[in-house]
This record gives C-alpha cells, sequence and structure tokens, in this order.
C-alpha cells in the first residue's frame, strides 16, 4: 500500500461522517430561538388538544345549568358559558377540531398543489402555459364566497369543510412547485437521468419530488395557520363546525356574543387561537430559514 492510499485511509476512517441538508438545517432551526421555542408551544399545545380531553372528567357536553356563566376558578379553570358547560373542556376539545381542520385542508391542499405544480412544470411549454392560465383565472375567483356556497348547497359537513377548504388553497402552492420543478428538470442530474432512459414517473417522484420537499414543508407550516384563520372566519358567519362541537372559531363566535357579561368567554380561546397562529408562523419562518440559507442571508 503506498503512502498516499495509506494516508487517504486514515483520513476517511477519522472522518466521523458527512452532514445532510435535514440534519444541518435542523441545526440551523435549533439556533433560531424563536422558532425553537415556537415548535415546542405547538407541541404542547398539540398534545394539551389531543390528550387534555380524554384526562378532563368533564365532557364539552356536559350542562350544568344552575352554574351558567361563572368566572374562572376552582371548580371551572376557565368559567363556563351561558349552558353551565366548562370552558376548559370547550377550549381543548375547539383546539382539537382548529387543528384536524388545519392539517387535514393543507394535506389536501398540498396534494391538489404539488401534483399540479409539478405537472406544469415537467411538461412545460404550450400545456404549462395552459395549466397556469387556468390557476391565473382561478386565483381571480373570490374563494371565501366560492367555500361558503359550498357549505350552503351541501350543507356543514365536517369533512366536506376539509375539502373545500383544502381546493382552495392549493393554487400558491401550485406556482411554487411549478417554479421549483422548472429550476430542477434543468439540472445535470435530471438530464443523466433521462439519458439513461428512465421514465417520466420516475424522473418526477424519485428525483424531482425529493428536492421539493424543502419548500412544501416550509408553505405547509405557513398554510396551517391560513387555513385555520380561514375556518375560523365560517365558523364566525355561522358556517362551521355544527353544535354541540366546536372550534375556537365557533367559540370566539359565541364569546362574541356574551363578552360583555361574561368576558372570558372570548379572551381564552382568543388567546390559544392566537398563540397557536404567532407559533406556527415563527416555526415557518425558522424552517424557511433553516432549508434556504441563502435566502435569509439576502
Amino acid at each position: 500500500m503506498s503512502i498516499e492510499s495509506a494516508k487517504s485511509k486514515d483520513f476517511i476512517s477519522e472522518d466521523p461522517g458527512g452532514s445532510s441538508l435535514w440534519k444541518d438545517a435542523w441545526i440551523r432551526l435549533r439556533a433560531n430561538r424563536l422558532a425553537t421555542i415556537s415548535l415546542y408551544f405547538f407541541i404542547f399545545i398539540s398534545l394539551l388538544t389531543i390528550l387534555g380531553p380524554e384526562i378532563l372528567t368533564s365532557s364539552y357536553e356536559d350542562q350544568d345549568l344552575n352554574n351558567t356563566f361563572a368566572p374562572p376558578g376552582k371548580e371551572s379553570l376557565f368559567g363556563t358559558d351561558n349552558l353551565g358547560r366548562d370552558l376548559f373542556a370547550r377550549v381543548l376539545h375547539g383546539g382539537r377540531i382548529s387543528l384536524a381542520v388545519g392539517f387535514l385542508a393543507t394535506a389536501v391542499s398540498l396534494l391538489i398543489g404539488v401534483a399540479y405544480g409539478m405537472t406544469s412544470g415537467y411538461l412545460g411549454g404550450k400545456m404549462d402555459a395552459l395549466m397556469m392560465r387556468v390557476v391565473d383565472i382561478l386565483y381571480s375567483l373570490p374563494f371565501t364566497i366560492f367555500v361558503i356556497l359550498l357549505m350552503v348547497l351541501f350543507g356543514r359537513n365536517f369533512i366536506l369543510l376539509f375539502i373545500a377548504i383544502g381546493a382552495v388553497e392549493w393554487l400558491t402552492m401550485a406556482r411554487i412547485t411549478r417554479g421549483q420543478t422548472l429550476s430542477l428538470k434543468q439540472a445535470e442530474f435530471i438530464e443523466a437521468a433521462r439519458a439513461l432512459g428512465y421514465s417520466h414517473s420516475r424522473v418526477l417522484f424519485r428525483h424531482i419530488l425529493p428536492n421539493l420537499l424543502g419548500p412544501v414543508i416550509v408553505y405547509a407550516t405557513l398554510t396551517v395557520p391560513a387555513v385555520m384563520l380561514l375556518e375560523a372566519v365560517l365558523s364566525f358567519l355561522g358556517l362551521g363546525v355544527q353544535a354541540p362541537m366546536s372550534s375556537w372559531g365557533s367559540l370566539i363566535k359565541e364569546g362574541s356574543e356574551k363578552m360583555e357579561i361574561a368576558p372570558w368567554l372570548i379572551f381564552f380561546p382568543g388567546l390559544f387561537f392566537s398563540l397557536t397562529l404567532l407559533a406556527l408562523n415563527f416555526l415557518g419562518d425558522g424552517l424557511r430559514d433553516a432549508l434556504d440559507p441563502k435566502a435569509a442571508k439576502d
């Protein structure tokens, strides 16, 4: 064995292992204190809304007409509403519904947007121009009114709420994915895959899609609070989840009607809702900086 090869072997053996994109992104995210605090806070809120209603002795449906509009205290941490229902249990259950709508509707929007944008960018040419003109036309439509019409025509179905909101939130994701795909398909590794005779589906799902995960994750994190806010608007208009179920939006609506005599009815659901939206937005900004440090410097 030559001296050069021995040195090379020793150098390789001393290398602790290369760093990956996701490992570097996690290190940069942890360095961002605001994003890290937001991540832990969001995990805490998620666990609280998932496990809390199962632990509490009182249900969000239980009524006590002898204890209506009770202020926050030992018996009821957040007080009670006009039917004597425990507000703490209703806030936790409402958070479960709001987060479920946020995540599932975001999943629907990502599924449509990523598939549409990736296909448009990969095909290119006239087909790309036609598909993006469709997106431009849809952008001009008042989608909040469109969702309201869907809810009025088909009823306030819980599953329809996911589909309706997700179906109007995919346009920006389609544009982002299309732009990234146009850039990626000119890369050398994509040209090499084509030269090897790989099928279009394999190039799309094995080579292009994995490289889109960074922007997709960032936009998904920013879409969840937007979807939750849209659901709150619908609930405030009376088109959200049906009673006795509740979301943070419907609780805020109910609290706004009784805020003069029971201000805690709007304070606590509004506080949980606002802090969760702030945490998700800060987390989205942190993920964007962590996954694209060049953009953060610019």
